[in-house]
């Protein structure tokens, strides 16, 4: 078994439970368990801002697929609820799972790339991985996910705040 995490998001709709809906449908993938799940926060958007806030959380998985069957079952989640073609590059969507790391895997194809090549610029991912792997050390940054976060915390536009159930 492969120890993955992944993040979670979505800003359409009913943005947690959109989440709720998109961590279990993780938990049945074939051979796949999702065995811990960071608390959800409420995110502010990055890259295309003229859209709502998320909700974003991150997935402890354990899985028997490897990197690519992973991320076809996760595009195939992605679509049965509801997520088509994204329009617009970062922009607005019911449902997004993407592996953020998969064990200590380094992978760079065209289809996907491991570690997840913008995670350490990222608050909405890296606050969410830190409630449930702060001490997991990025295969080739050499450094923790904790460390990490504390180098952008603060930085404007990247503001996480946990989610309360009924937020905008």
């Amino acid at each position: 078994m492969a120890i993955a995490y992944l993040s979670i998001g979505s800003n359409l709709g009913n943005r947690y439970d959109n989440c709720i809906r998109g961590r279990k449908t993780v938990d049945t993938l074939d051979q796949t368990r999702v065995v811990a799940t960071s608390p959800f926060y409420r995110t502010e958007p990055v890259g295309f801002l003229d859209q709502a806030w998320f909700v974003n959380g991150a997935l402890k998985i354990e899985t028997r697929l490897d990197p690519f069957e992973l991320i076809d079952g996760l595009k195939k989640i992605e679509l049965l609820l509801g997520q088509g073609e994204k329009e617009v590059r970062f922009g607005p969507r019911i449902i997004d799972l993407d592996i953020i790391l998969y064990g200590e895997r380094v992978v760079q194809t065209d289809r996907l790339i491991l570690p997840h090549p913008r995670m350490h610029k990222r608050c909405f991912v890296l606050k969410p991985l830190c409630d449930i792997a702060s001490g997991i050390v990025h295969p080739t940054m050499e450094k923790t996910m904790e460390q990490l976060l504390l180098q952008i915390e603060n930085n404007p536009g990247q503001e996480v705040r946990v989610y309360v159930k009924g937020d905008a």
